[in-house]
């Protein structure tokens, strides 16, 4: 070693992270947290919320500049986010990250991180847009803005694999968080709900138009269920203010809310412990169905979009998958019941949900499965995604490690 050597140590590493919502915030903590046991005194910066930071993030602005939904309120948004990612392509080359970190918001992150790729930052992407699902060929150009892509679901990687792009499967963290044998008596004492009346969940979604487009059949085929199962209890929770203002229109206005109202309970948050207190849960397709599923309940899936998008995306070939829910395609078949469109109909929804009730045996049978599942997914999410990112920073060939 020269003197100049045992002068200059090395530089301590620089690693990325944009997060730019809740689910993405939890993610990078987690992933901070790990990736110090590779690198003790690494730099970490970039944009992400409370957890982050508190996890050692240099938030150089906060995940909620990223927060938007919906075409209307990206529109609106577009200058202010044009011109943040200009910043913040240029704050990080000129900080020089070992990596750069793109966890999930694809629309944001893919551009930022093709970018820096160009530049030769290294570059990961966590989180895998749906590419199971629908538009296969993203993969490739997901290949063209990361280095490599850590996936939640295990049937992501060979989709990548078939277009050459380098992703490797960490595991989902939801399934680290959640047991693998829910209490269910222990979720009912924590919502005050009766240990002894059958407890049906309705999830008609999170977002305001997924709410308009479902409240009102959910409802409906609740009202049915009552009818049959008089001691029915329902039970509905409230993800935030916006969908429990949009969810209350649909009461106020809805045909059987008289009826409803002696055994309709609406809940601040907790979701999940309404998940685990349930008989049944009846919800809209989404990441709240990999919930219910790793809830070992058995469940109801139904979505419905607008008939022109729907006839537009299945007319141009663009859905490439048997199944819709979570459930289903990580199983590889038809586990759970999926009313899509014309099938979501209150009638149709009644009777699936009333034939699980009445079924002894559905529960038992599903418990197995969703469990098998589970451990499938309980694989260390965050530690594992650590390890393959510090791999990739390690490396020093072009080699795949």
């Amino acid at each position: 070693m020269t003197t100049t050597d045992a002068a200059c140590p090395p530089r301590r590493r620089r690693i990325a992270l944009v997060a730019g919502e809740a689910s993405g915030d939890i993610l990078g903590a987690g992933l901070i947290t790990e990736l110090r046991r590779h690198f003790p005194d690494a730099e970490f910066a970039g944009i992400g919320g409370d957890g982050m930071r508190a996890a050692g993030l240099d938030a150089w602005w906060d995940a909620n500049e990223l927060a938007v939904m919906g075409l209307a309120e990206v529109l609106r948004h577009l200058p202010r986010l044009l011109r943040l990612r200009r910043h913040l392509r240029e704050r990080l080359l000129a900080w020089q990250p070992d990596v750069f970190i793109g966890i999930d918001a694809p629309d944001f992150n893919l551009g930022v991180e093709r970018w820096l790729k160009q530049r030769g930052v290294r570059t990961v992407h966590y989180v895998s847009p749906s590419v199971w699902a629908w538009r296969e060929k993203r993969a490739e150009k997901i290949g063209l803005s990361a280095d490599r892509v850590l996936c939640l679901f295990p049937m992501e990687p060979p989709i990548y694999a078939r277009h050459g792009v380098d992703a490797r499967f960490v595991g989902h963290p939801l399934a680290d968080e959640m047991p693998l044998e829910p209490d269910r008596g222990a979720a009912r004492a924590a919502l005050s709900l009766a240990v002894d009346r059958p407890l049906l969940a309705l999830l008609p979604g999170s977002r305001v138009g997924e709410i308009n487009r479902l409240a009102d059949d959910f409802l409906a085929a609740a009202a049915r269920v009552l009818a049959a199962e008089p001691r029915l209890q329902v039970v509905v929770p409230m993800a935030n203010a916006h969908a429990r203002h949009a969810f209350e229109q649909v009461l106020a206005r809805h045909a059987d809310a008289a009826t409803l109202a002696p055994v309709l309970k609406l809940v601040d948050g907790q979701a999940r412990t309404l998940m685990q207190a349930s008989d049944v849960i009846l919800l809209a397709s989404g990441t709240a169905t990999l919930e219910a599923m790793l809830a070992k309940r058995p469940m109801v899936v139904a979505y419905r979009i607008s008939p022109l998008t729907h006839a537009l995306v299945k007319g141009l070939g663009m859905l490439k998958v048997e199944h819709y829910s979570l459930p289903n395609v990580l199983a590889g078949e038809r586990v759970v019941p999926e009313l899509m469109q014309d099938d979501c109909t209150p009638d149709k929804l009644a009777a699936a949900t009333l034939a699980l009730l009445r079924d002894p045996t559905a529960e038992a049978a599903l418990a197995k499965r969703f469990l098998g599942l589970h451990e499938q997914l309980r694989q260390d999410a965050s530690a594992r995604a650590a390890d393959s990112v510090a791999a990739l920073i390690e490396a020093r060939t072009g080699a795949a490690p």
